[in-house]
């Protein structure tokens, strides 16, 4: 496994594993490599320090009394992080997440074949260009939806 520090075309800064440097070029080649923070996938590798770990015989010193924690990369830091995680939530609460099937039921609500509802989801961008050429009101939203894995 190796940890990058990585940085979007936006200038956000996160870190991610990879299980190895050939996996990260390959899943960045694929655009599979997103923004933690607004999902772009122009992102790159940030310069990193390298991280050196003492001998085992050597003796762990004390951490610093003053020394400010890290912050947690899932918990917001800017004032604007903290805006789009609430508005995450708030569509999260308030609408049902339709998954891949987002440019169909969108469609069927204007076209008046299923009940208008608060619906998220995803789009590819041929999907998305038709919905908003035909007029279905919709707007891409700043961050990717959760996904479970197993």
């Amino acid at each position: 496994m190796i940890q990058y520090a990585l940085k979007c075309k936006d200038g956000h800064s996160f870190d991610s594993w990879f299980q190895s440097a050939e996996a990260y070029d390959k899943l960045a080649a694929a655009g599979m490599v997103t923004c933690a923070v607004c999902g772009s996938t122009q992102v790159e590798k940030a310069i990193m320090t390298p991280r050196v770990r003492p001998a085992r015989s050597a003796v762990a010193t004390p951490p610093v009394p003053d020394a400010a924690p890290a912050p947690k990369l899932s918990e917001p830091t800017s004032d604007m992080e903290k805006a789009l995680a609430e508005a995450r939530k708030q569509i999260e609460e308030n609408s049902d997440y339709v998954g891949k099937d987002f440019a169909s039921e969108a469609r069927a609500m204007h076209e008046g074949e299923a009940p208008e509802r608060s619906i998220y989801g995803e789009a590819n961008l041929e999907d998305a260009k038709s919905l908003i050429d035909d007029g279905v009101p919709v707007t891409p939203l700043p961050f990717m939806p959760n996904r479970k894995t197993n």
